[in-house]
C-alpha cells in the first residue's frame, strides 16, 4: 500500500522514465541496509521486551556520528565524542554485557543501530542528486520484494480482514514516515534530525505496559536516560555551532 503513495508524487516529464538513476550503487546499498535493519529490529521484538529493545535501538545517533567521520568526513569534536561515550555506557547498563547475562538476542537491536545509521549517511548522499519520492520509491520496493518470500513459509497465517486492514494502514503509515524521513535528511544535518527518534522512547514504554504488560526495569530506565543524554549532547552542540555560523556570517 506505501508503494502507491509515490505515483502521486512523481512529476509529469517523469512517468515514464521515473525508475533512471545514475545511482544505482548507493541505492542498492541503502536498499540492503535497510533490509538488514528491519530483519534485525523484527527478531529482536519477538525475543527481547518492547522498552529494552527501543532502548538500545537509541544508540543510532551514536553510531550515525562515528559513521560520518568515514562516509561523510565530518570532523566530530569533543562534544560529540562525549556524547557516544555517555551512550556506549547507557547500552552497557542495557544490555549487561557478561558470559553470564549476555543474551544473544541483544545483538539484534545493534545490527538494527548500525544499519539505520549507514541508511541516514545514504539518503543524505543521495539526496545531493536524486528526488526524495525516487528514493523512498527504491526503498519500498526492496520492502515489497522481500515481503514476497515470506508467503511460502512454514509459519504463513493466512490474514484475517482485520490483519489485512491493519497490514494496509501500516504500509501506508510505513510509506509516509519513509518518504518524510528522507526529507528531513535531504533539507537537515543528520546529527539534528535522528535525535529526535529518542521522543518514541516514552510511546514504546507506555504501549509495552498498557498492551504487553511489560513493565520497564530501573536498570533499562538508567541506561536509557544515558543515552537520551548523550543524544541531548549532540543536538544542543549542533544547534550552538549552527548559531555561531549564524554570527559570523552577519559580522
Amino acid at each position: 500500500m506505501g508503494l502507491y503513495l509515490f505515483f502521486f508524487l512523481i512529476p509529469k516529464n517523469r512517468y515514464l522514465n521515473f525508475y533512471k538513476t545514475e545511482r544505482k550503487i548507493l541505492h542498492l546499498k541503502r536498499c540492503v541496509a535497510g533490509l538488514i535493519a528491519i530483519v534485525a529490529i523484527f527478531i529482536a521484538l519477538r525475543k527481547l521486551p518492547l522498552a529494552t529493545v527501543v532502548s538500545i535501538s537509541f544508540a543510532a545517533p551514536i553510531f550515525t556520528t562515528i559513521l560520518s567521520i568515514f562516509l561523510l568526513k565530518e570532523r566530530v569534536g569533543l562534544y560529540r565524542w562525549l556524547a557516544v561515550i555517555v551512550g556506549f555506557f547507557g547500552i552497557i547498563i542495557i544490555s549487561e554485557p557478561g558470559f553470564n547475562s549476555m543474551n544473544v538476542y541483544y545483538i539484534y537491536p545493534i545490527i538494527f543501530c548500525l544499519g539505520l545509521s549507514y541508511v541516514a549517511i545514504a539518503i543524505k548522499q543521495l539526496s545531493v542528486s536524486e528526488p526524495v519520492w525516487l528514493i523512498s520509491f527504491y526503498f519500498s520496493l526492496s520492502i515489497m520484494i522481500m515481503s514476497l518470500f515470506t508467503i511460502h513459509s512454514t509459519t504463513w497465517i493466512l490474514p484475517t480482514f482485520f490483519d489485512l486492514f491493519l497490514l494496509s494502514l501500516l504500509g501506508i503509515l510505513g510509506g509516509l514516515a519513509n518518504l518524510w524521513l528522507t526529507q528531513s535528511y535531504k533539507f537537515a544535518d543528520v546529527s539534528l534530525v535522528t535525535p529526535l527518534k529518542y521522543l518514541s522512547l516514552v510511546f514504546a514504554i507506555i504501549f509495552g505496559y498498557l498492551i504487553w504488560d511489560e513493565i520497564p526495569t530501573y536498570k533499562t530506565l538508567g541506561g536509557s536516560l544515558l543515552v537520551i543524554i548523550s543524544s541531548i549532547i549532540i543536538f544542543r552542540r549542533e544547534i550552538a555551532n549552527k548559531k555561531e555560523v549564524i554570527v559570523t556570517r552577519h559580522e
